[in-house]
């Protein structure tokens, strides 16, 4: 797989252009809802700056004291973005109360504008590119990053409706309120990446397409008078980690067992790249080979 920190210095990048723009744009007009949005973009930058380190920290291969690798490392990336997402809200939500109380008048809205909309292009455009990184590449550290781009790119929608809708109309309350909506988002999409950051480190099983993937390998080797159980998967980052009990006529030799469990573990790599197969020959004619069908995570027996 290729290396993934290219993308989280895209993402840097970005948030720097977008800080420097939406800072000018508040700077010009004044308005409340605009210093939301710049207040966002900092935490842009925290966050590609955190996904860098842990992308650098995942990277690198299992060792001694890590046999399984470092792919969990993407999980505190995300899990700190949704943090910073969270304290950004309260920031915003703080300023915009503060401004309901101390109105002040907007100015130079249409060049404001503008400014803004150059910088939700550009979070516009990293986004779409880390969210197809991420899938592509499980990585949840550069969904995540993209996910919360993308909110920036909708909440900036919306405070550029908000402060013109309070520019034309003369309502300047309109900034302010707007504000406080930009936080609510901001906080749902926060809590979301956190949640999802927590059942990562909770060992969470595969995902449905992936578990219809496992499901659609093994299903031929019926026909051999092959059966498996106590199939248990979990991610770790961009990594599954699947393990499995498979059943063979007792009269086989190992060596034809062996053979099995090699192609069986090839073609669930071949489907899914990013798979660790851990296997487990027995006999099934034994019943004491039955005895742990019930200890599984996901069983298709």
């Amino acid at each position: 797989m290729p290396s993934l920190k290219r993308y989280a210095a895209l993402s840097i990048m970005a948030a720097l252009m977008t800080i420097a723009l939406k800072t000018a744009a508040y700077k010009l007009t004044g308005s409340v809802g605009l210093l939301s949005d710049a207040m966002e973009s900092l935490v842009n930058l925290a966050g590609a700056l955190m996904a860098l380190a842990m992308l650098t920290i995942a990277a690198k291969p299992a060792d001694e004291r890590h046999p399984y690798g470092h792919t969990k490392a993407e999980y505190f990336s995300s899990g700190v973005e949704g943090t910073l997402i969270l304290v950004a809200a309260v920031s915003i939500a703080c300023a915009a109360i503060h401004r309901l109380i101390d109105q002040k008048p907007l100015e130079q809205i249409g060049i404001g504008m503008a400014v803004t909309v150059a910088a939700s292009l550009i979070n516009l455009l990293t986004a779409l590119i880390l969210l197809r990184a991420g899938k592509t590449y499980r990585s949840i550290t550069l969904e995540a990053n993209a996910r919360h781009l993308m909110t920036d790119v909708w909440t900036s929608a919306g405070v550029i409706v908000g402060v013109s809708a309070a520019y034309v109309s003369g309502y300047e309350q309109l900034d302010p309120v707007v504000a406080l909506l930009v936080a609510a988002q901001i906080i749902w999409s926060g809590v979301r990446i956190v949640k999802e950051s927590v059942l990562g480190l909770m060992d969470t099983a595969a995902g449905p397409e992936d578990m219809k993937t496992i499901e659609s390998v093994l299903e031929p080797y019926r026909n051999q008078g092959v059966a498996w159980h106590a199939l248990r998967t979990r991610k770790a980052g961009s990594r599954i980690f699947l393990s499995f009990h498979v059943l063979v006529p007792g009269i086989w030799t190992v060596q034809q067992g062996h053979d099995l469990l090699e192609t069986m573990e090839e073609k669930l790599k071949e489907a899914i790249p990013q798979l660790t197969v851990f296997t487990h020959l027995e006999s099934i004619e034994d019943p004491v080979c039955w005895d742990d069908a019930e200890v599984r995570g996901f069983d298709i027996r």
